[in-house]
């Protein structure tokens, strides 16, 4: 059921225009929770636009009726400092904001924030400042522990 649910999810959000960041079950005490992340197709969210999907998704979900028991259907961002978790997350970032945490040090540097300016199969280019100088690091992938957006403060 689970990759039914997913892909007839998938179906409904790219019919609003959006794309499917998550669906994952959770629980809260006895009340279980089907949660779904989804962005508009500029990397962005807005209340009316969750408020959309969700009715659409509820509505799919009332037709199938295939969940035997009570659930709440929450529609939200995957947050502004969500995780790049594949290549078409990391290549729809290019000129974001972003943390990269490395698993080896690379230049003195564990961690880098900073524009994501570059990337390919195997590397990420990121501009960041040091000292007031603009500077850019090339990154392996397999170097990356995470990569995830990040807000600019």
């Amino acid at each position: 059921m689970e990759n039914n649910l997913k892909t007839m999810i998938q179906e409904v959000v790219e019919a609003n225009d959006c794309l499917l960041y998550d669906v994952v079950w959770t629980q809260d005490g006895s009340m279980k929770i089907l949660q779904v992340s989804i962005l508009d197709k500029a990397g962005k969210m807005d209340l009316d636009t969750c408020a959309k999907v969700s009715n659409a998704i509820s509505d799919k979900l009332d037709a199938l009726d295939n969940i035997n028991y009570e659930y709440y259907l929450e529609v939200c961002s995957p947050g502004a400092e969500r995780e790049l978790r594949n290549d078409a997350e990391i290549n729809g970032a290019i000129d974001a904001y972003v943390y990269v945490k490395l698993k080896d040090p690379k230049a003195g540097m564990d961690e880098v924030i900073g524009y994501l300016r570059q990337a390919n199969e195997n590397e990420v280019v990121v501009e960041y400042v040091d000292k007031t100088r603009k500077k850019e690091v090339t990154i392996e992938k397999d170097n990356i522990s995470l990569i995830r957006m990040s807000v600019k403060v």
